[in-house]
């Protein structure tokens, strides 16, 4: 069912004011300024000059006019049921996130190139969903506030790099300021955030922060933000480029990779979350499917009306008539002055 309405009614009053001020010209018999040598550009009242001019111009006048109106038809209203979730993505910039650990087509890359691909796929796959961005590692900080622009969100993830922020790994932050990023009031029921979850990706111990895992985890927990946990890189000894003072790999080294399997584990438990250990990129590919299946809800309802603007229909046939109407009354005109 559709209804058909005026988007500004208010130029309907100009449309019947109309035949009043053309039937009060209409009565005036006598020019009210008299101007000196008028006589070759004056022309006669309406009464006198042919109906076809003076109907096309009232016709086209008003048909504009009802154009300016802006008539429009409305369809139903429609409800779309969507599926999708507010969610953070948590991501370690510290330094042991260069250790080349992953394999890509035979060669060896480090961990963050390594997850890169598929941070930016797991934010393709989900559309309906407003995603944002902290980054940590000696600190924590906001790359990508929640956002629907997912284009965007990908691109900032194309600048993530190790050293951006000074070294260390501030887990608690990060999480902290992930859960801060988290809270809105409109989506709040008896205390506990609806509609949102959070993903945690590090490869290591925390080592800095003034707020710890576990305390991060309890507040979490309290609001009902589950946290899934992902542990990058492989255990034990691990290849680590070295540099120089340029920034120009130079070389390769050993270090041992110092994930702290237990905390992530126990952040995932306390939070209702799950936790996942990626050794390699398939893994970490795996995770990401897994908190895919586990976090798909139809959640939310949008309602709109389907609108069609209709005014060229009455205004271009106006204009024509304005035009004609214009051309027949020049045609007198013309024969009159025909020898």
């Amino acid at each position: 069912m559709s209804n058909l309405v005026l988007h500004d009614p208010l130029w309907l009053l100009a449309l019947l004011v109309l035949p009043l001020l053309f039937w009060l010209r209409g009565r005036r018999r006598v020019p009210v300024l008299l101007v000196p040598y008028a006589a070759a550009w004056y022309r006669p009242s309406l009464a006198a000059v042919s109906r076809w001019p003076v109907a096309l111009a009232l016709t086209g006048l008003a048909l504009v006019i009802m154009g300016l109106a802006r008539p429009q038809r409305i369809e139903d209203k429609r409800e779309v049921r969507t599926q999708g979730y507010d969610l953070m993505l948590a991501i370690d910039l510290s330094g042991s996130m260069l250790a080349e650990d992953y394999d890509r087509g035979g060669d060896r890359v480090n961990r963050l190139q390594a997850i890169k691909p598929v941070i930016q796929a797991f934010i393709n796959d989900r559309p309906a969903d407003r995603i944002g961005i902290v980054v940590f590692s000696g600190r924590a900080y906001t790359l990508a506030p929640l956002t629907f622009d997912h284009d965007w969100l990908a691109r900032q993830t194309e600048r993530l790099k190790v050293g951006l922020i000074e070294d260390g790994t501030a887990i608690g932050d990060g999480l902290g300021v992930a859960l801060t990023r988290l809270e809105q009031a409109g989506r709040e029921k008896g205390g506990h955030r609806q509609g949102a979850f959070l993903v945690l990706l590090t490869d290591g111990a925390n080592n800095r922060g003034s707020l710890t895992p576990a305390q991060a985890a309890e507040i979490a927990r309290t609001r009902g933000i589950p946290v899934y946990t992902i542990g990058a890189g492989r255990d034990g000894i691990v290849p680590f480029p070295v540099f120089d003072d340029k920034g120009n790999k130079i070389g390769m080294r050993r270090m041992l990779s110092d994930l702290d399997e237990s905390a992530l584990r126990d952040i995932a438990t306390a939070t209702g979350g799950h936790y996942f250990r990626a050794a390699d990129k398939d893994t970490v590919e795996g995770a990401f499917r897994a908190i895919d299946r586990a976090r798909k809800i139809e959640f939310q309802a949008k309602s709109y009306l389907i609108t069609t603007e209709l005014f060229h229909w009455p205004a271009a046939p106006g204009l024509v008539a304005l035009v004609l109407g214009a051309l027949f009354a020049r045609l007198p005109l013309r024969r009159e002055a025909a020898p």
